[in-house]
């Protein structure tokens, strides 16, 4: 499928502009003065002081003094404040020359996790390097460690080197720069605004019909626009122009113009009109993506004066499509006139370049300037237009594919994690479902349990890099802060793909189906627990008091986490360092020596105290169990015996997750499914031995919970 386009990000940037004039005065500003920029920028090259109407600062060329700016810079936060993954817009100084050519891309600000203290800004200032030498022209997107998301060799296709472990990070970039570089294009480049349209429509190269110059304007396939002499005497009535064309006054049915267009790509009409061999010519002259349009006119005014240069626009005629000016250059093409056409008293071809946006398939409007002078000495100049709509027949052309926004082909280029995530997400969801097969054989539980804790760790954390973090929680609520949506997170699939799974377990299973099964850091610390067991540590089992006060604790650091993020997002960023996973997982312990000591550090404690920062210190996990206050329902079973007296599971129990009474504590459990093994399992289950003993049967999983369970 093909790629987005440079132009596809028309309205991002007008929605874009939208959001900077919204947050005015605020810390989005730009970071830059104009002596910044002349020192970036020495002589030849000059910096002028920056615009009124745009937040972009011209640069001039001593080489070229007469010809004005031959590039503008700019800040990205100015034009483009599009959140990053972690909630804060980035801030990139970007160049660009008169012809849409990046002359840099420059890292001034930026708050993502990944490149804070993580893998440091040394990828990300590796990767901006990229854009030099490529033009707004070209359809620019991003490959990454998990595959090019687009194939091709043309010069218009450009796929830039993503980063390994900060893919989201990365597109965002690169729809910032190409948004805000898009919104100077338009307003000083010349560049057309594409809107929401989609690609332009091509002429189908292969379909040609042989009709003469009549027919064709009968059939539309070439436009005609005739003004007589009265029609031309309303234009001017109540002017200085009017009554001062003595013929028109004299002739008034008579023609003042006849103007004709046709849309030469298209064979149809381009072969009639020039020719099979000149068109031939006029083919192999336009580069890819530029149009040619044939305007001929006939009458007493010609639309080309005596004074027209050659190559350039012509003076008195204009072309818009959509209330838009598309600018049209001769060509200098010389053609024969085509056979059966009336005497023509000037004619020409002219080029549309690619970069105008054109869509030939849609209306596009053909004006021309008429003009009247009154008086001898000094005449009274006055100008009236007349206009008409040329839309050529939609047969004439083949509609290319819409092409897919930059966040689907994330999605894309991620589609095998995503399908072997998705499986194992299915397959967790039946054994949850149904527990007690996989439970009732606790060499089977374990080795399911491990496996599985495998995969989080090694392919969703490390690989995938699906650890969801506090981080997403507190960029939500700065990118929400900011009056932008989180359209952010859709570049992140795979961390999406939790996100969802997880909200939708909160309602059946409660906290522990993230937290005991899909938190790589948490697979991380269960198996140094492993690890510390099979060395024969000691355990330590924090008093009850103790522990109750650092679970509340938790829910203490998680609320600042909300409110700095809301009222101070550059303690938020320090603050949420009281993580591991950035260091653990994202980056696999590649960070400096305070961070990795840390981590290394909760490690360590969880060798001593079952899974310590998962219990007591993670505002995820905080997060996570008011979440799992959405649990409809108690689906871990028990029996009347559980509790009264029997008291194996909670003995048993690592995450003290079990009352005295037998009652779960659901906003404890991790869901490792001992409990259900022991409570199946007759050579564990406390209750079961004893009936066995006693010649008894005991219904092996009673659900709901009632006495009438237990049978003589």
């Amino acid at each position: 499928m093909p790629p987005i386009s440079c132009a596809s990000f028309g309205a991002l940037a007008r929605r874009a502009l939208l959001l900077a004039s919204c947050l005015c005065g605020t810390a989005l500003a730009g970071d830059l003065g104009h002596d910044d920029l002349a020192r970036r920028f020495q002589p030849p090259l000059h910096v002028q002081p920056k615009l009124a109407d745009l937040p972009v600062w011209p640069i001039t060329s001593e080489l070229e003094p007469e010809a004005g700016p031959v590039g503008y810079v700019f800040e990205s936060i100015d034009l483009a404040p599009i959140p990053g993954f972690e909630g804060t817009p980035m801030n990139l100084l970007v160049a660009i020359d008169r012809k849409g050519g990046f002359i840099d891309v420059e890292v001034l600000r930026q708050h993502e996790p990944v490149f804070l203290s993580g893998l440091g800004e040394a990828p990300l200032k590796e990767f901006v390097q990229q854009y030099a030498g490529r033009n707004l022209k070209q359809e620019i997107t991003v490959s990454s460690a998990y595959g090019n998301t687009r194939a091709g060799g043309s010069d218009s296709r450009v796929v830039l080197d993503g980063v390994t472990k900060a893919t989201a990070s990365v597109r965002i970039v690169n729809q910032t720069v190409l948004a805000a570089g898009l919104a100077v294009a338009r307003e000083k480049l010349g560049f057309a605004d594409p809107g929401a349209r989609g690609p332009a429509a091509r002429a189908r190269a292969d379909l040609f019909e042989k009709i003469d110059f009549a027919t064709l304007v009968k059939r539309g396939l070439i436009g005609h626009l005739r003004v007589s002499n009265a029609e031309a005497e309303k234009l001017f009535a109540g002017t200085d122009g009017e009554g001062a064309d003595d013929v028109a006054l004299a002739e008034p049915e008579a023609t003042l113009v006849d103007l004709y267009v046709g849309y030469l790509n298209a064979p149809t009409v381009g072969r009639a009109v020039l020719g099979d061999a000149r068109y031939a010519d006029l083919m192999k002259k336009l580069e890819d993506g530029q149009h040619a349009l044939w305007i001929a006119s006939a009458g007493r005014i010609a639309m080309l004066d005596e004074g027209f240069v050659p190559g350039t626009p012509p003076p008195s005629l204009s072309l818009t499509q959509g209330g838009l000016p598309v600018e049209m250059r001769d060509l200098v093409f010389e053609h024969p006139a085509p056979a059966g056409a009336p005497a023509f008293n000037a004619s020409g071809v002219f080029r549309i370049y690619a970069q105008a946006g054109l869509d030939p398939a849609r209306p596009m409007q053909l004006t021309l300037t008429l003009t009247r002078a009154k008086g001898m000495m000094l005449p009274r100049i006055t100008h009236q237009t007349v206009s008409f709509d040329y839309a050529p027949d939609s047969e004439l052309f083949v509609y290319p594919p819409q092409p897919l926004p930059e966040w689907l082909l994330a999605w894309q280029g991620r589609w095998p994690d995503l399908a072997a995530i998705g499986v194992a997400l299915a397959l967790l969801c039946v054994v949850l479902a149904k527990p007690d097969w996989m439970a009732r054989d606790a060499r089977r539980l374990a080795l399911f349990r491990n496996a599985f804790l495998l995969f989080t760790l090694v392919f969703i954390g490390w690989h995938a890099q699906g650890q969801l973090s506090i981080v997403q929680i507190t960029g939500a609520i700065k990118t929400l802060a900011a009056g932008a949506d989180l359209s952010s997170f859709l570049y992140d699939p795979v961390s999406l793909l939790l996100i969802a799974f997880t909200v939708a377990s909160f309602f059946i299973w409660g906290r522990g189906t993230f937290c005991g099964w899909l938190c790589p850091f948490g697979a991380l610390q269960e198996f140094v627990a492993m690890a510390a067991q099979k060395l024969r540590i000691p355990q330590i089992r924090l008093p009850r008091p103790l522990a109750r006060a650092l679970d509340r604790g938790r829910y203490a650091l998680l609320l600042a986490l909300v409110l700095s993020a809301a009222l101070a997002p550059q303690l938020a960023e320090s603050m949420v360092e009281v993580e591991p996973f950035k260091t653990a997982i994202t980056v696999g312990f590649d960070r400096s020596w305070p961070y990795v000591a840390w981590a290394v550090g909760l490690l360590l404690a969880g060798a001593f105290s079952y899974k310590f920062f998962c219990r007591y210190l993670c505002p995820l996990g905080a997060a996570m169990t008011l979440g799992g206050k959405l649990r409809r329902l108690d689906w871990l079973v028990r029996r009347a015996e559980c509790g009264k007296p029997c008291q194996t599971c909670r003995h048993r129990c690592q995450y003290d997750a079990i009352e005295r009474s037998g009652d779960i504590r659901y906003d404890d459990c991790f869901q490792c499914l001992d409990c259900v093994g022991i409570h199946a399992d007759p050579q564990r289950c406390a209750p079961l031995l004893l009936y066995a003993k006693k010649g008894r049967t005991v219904t092996p999983f009673p659900v709901p919970v009632r006495a009438a369970d237990v049978t003589n």
